[in-house]
């Protein structure tokens, strides 16, 4: 069967791989010179199914509301006449409640934990090198109350698998020496010991190595205009082709990974999609000669920057900002990162050769993503993992094929299916 994939970044490449690794025939087409060019080289570089909360919670609202006023909160809405963020703002809202951030948790959780198990089997099996750490990442906390309530709060992690323990100042120093020189003094964390990070735009690259073995054939630097829709039989549509600024591509599938375009595509197929996109900051900085710099990835949970070591640079990112899908940005857009990097590892980056990016992340309202077949036409979906599309790029793609191959799936599909 020939499958087309719309979008090259980290979904995209693992969907093509486990299609290409059943026998299909598969083409990616992008609008970025490479898959290495857009999100998946932006972000915090951690695979955390420990960190699957849902971000549609109880407390959600009202830090919303805060960041309408103060521009220091992780999560911001710069107001607009934006008809988009609207309807999917009201969607965002109406899944502010208990049991949905706890439903939404789960399939969030649940599709990560799955997609790592593939993922760990994938870099088992095949030879690659994307700079990765093991040894597990730390959730950290400045008072002890705080660390009480993430424990509270993660019961749901750790009675659905994950290996998470509180642990002191004492062994977090052991576990994480370079945060004795903090400027922070941290009462202790949160320790996922599976969870991991490495570098995503690398994985991505090498997965596309993977795929060109395996006969998958990369068209980029092709903007697509939108799929031409054709009759299929009395009141049904399909796929006829892909319109692109070359021309016309066509297949007997068509899977939608365009990240946050994906929405804006899928109306060219009749499909509202509820995805958004949410703008994350991050910078890539060498690790001065002789640092004493951090060798697992980490979140500071008061300012929610995240961290991962590559090798001799360091990644730090935060932020997810509501602002339509502008890529813009000022140095002071990177100030809490700055502030961050200058508070938790003095001395250690050398900022002077940092290099700062911006992308965007394709967020649905209530949390998991969206996999699955839309309609009962030819076109399949891939989009929407915000912030945890490395960590459950892996299963998305088994999720998918599994549809289309016509198998059982691993999970069920109901939570992440189209127009749920």
């Amino acid at each position: 069967m020939k499958i087309l994939i719309v979008g090259a970044g980290i979904i995209g490449v693992t969907t093509a791989y486990e299609l290409a690794r059943r026998g299909h025939e598969v083409e990616v087409v992008d609008r970025e010179a490479s898959e290495t060019l857009a999100t998946s080289d932006a972000t915090a570089g951690l695979i955390a199914p420990g960190h699957s909360f849902a971000w549609a919670s109880p407390s959600a609202p009202k830090e919303l509301l805060r960041s309408l006023f103060s521009s220091d909160t992780s999560i911001r809405v710069k107001p607009r006449l934006d008809a988009e963020l609207v309807s999917w703002g009201l969607r965002f809202l109406r899944e502010c409640t208990g049991p949905r951030a706890n439903r939404n948790t789960l399939a969030k959780l649940r599709l990560a934990q799955r997609s790592q198990e593939l993922f760990n089997a994938m870099i088992n099996g095949e030879d690659m090198d994307f700079r990765p750490s093991g040894g597990g990442v730390l959730y950290l906390y400045r008072d002890g109350e705080a660390l009480k309530r993430a424990m509270a709060h993660g019961t749901i992690m750790r009675e659905n698998g994950q290996a998470q323990r509180p642990v002191s100042r004492e062994e977090l120093l052991h576990l994480e020496p370079a945060l004795a020189n903090s400027h922070v003094r941290f009462v202790g964390a949160v320790h996922d010991e599976t969870d991991a990070s490495g570098n995503p735009a690398e994985f991505a690259a090498e997965v596309r190595k993977l795929c060109e073995d395996l006969g998958v054939r990369f068209t980029f630097d092709t903007a697509v205009q939108g799929f031409r829709m054709e009759a299929s039989r009395p009141g049904a549509t399909h796929v006829g082709g892909l319109r692109s600024v070359h021309g016309e591509l066509t297949a007997d599938r068509y899977i939608l990974a365009g990240g946050p375009m994906s929405a804006r595509l899928a109306r060219t197929a009749g499909i509202r999609l509820p995805v958004y996109p949410a703008k994350g900051y991050s910078l890539t900085a060498p690790i001065k000669e002789g640092a004493l710099a951090p060798g697992l990835g980490g979140i500071d949970e008061r300012s929610l920057v995240a961290w991962s070591r590559f090798g001799d640079e360091l990644r730090m990112s935060a932020t997810a900002e509501f602002a339509g899908y502008s890529q813009q940005y000022s140095q002071k857009d990177f100030a809490n990162i700055l502030n961050a990097g200058n508070e938790l590892f003095p001395g250690v980056l050398d900022l002077d050769r940092a290099t700062y990016k911006v992308g965007l992340r394709p967020m649905t309202p209530d949390g998991p993503p969206i996999i699955g077949r839309a309609g009962e036409s030819n076109l399949y979906i891939n989009t929407g993992h915000g912030h945890l599309g490395w960590t459950m790029a892996c299963g998305s793609a088994e999720m998918l094929a599994d549809l289309i191959d016509g198998k059982a799936t691993a999970l069920p599909v109901a939570p992440y299916a189209v127009g749920r």
